[in-house]
């Protein structure tokens, strides 16, 4: 997942995004990986590339947040995915 989000980064020059590994923050038990994003503090789930696309797309270029991928927000702590499917 790394290297592809670095293939979509780069393909988007104006987002300005760096991105960075990790060493592991146990959270990739519970349906990681994880793309966590700063300053926000939101930790998106990012098992497959259909949600890292999202994520680039619908989060970084046009600032929609995404609840369904939603896992842990700085200040909030771990979200329900049941709380956000009906939003």
């Amino acid at each position: 997942m790394f290297n592809l989000l670095g293939k979509k980064l780069d393909a988007r020059p104006h987002l300005k995004i760096k991105r960075t590994r990790t060493h592991c923050m146990v959270a990739c038990k519970n349906k990681g990986p994880y793309l966590v994003i700063y300053p926000e503090g939101i930790w998106y789930r990012c098992p497959d590339e259909t949600s890292l696309n999202r994520i680039v797309v619908e989060y970084l270029e046009q600032g929609r947040e995404i609840p369904e991928l939603i896992f842990h927000r700085l200040g909030e702590g771990d979200i329900d995915v049941n709380e956000t499917a009906d939003v």
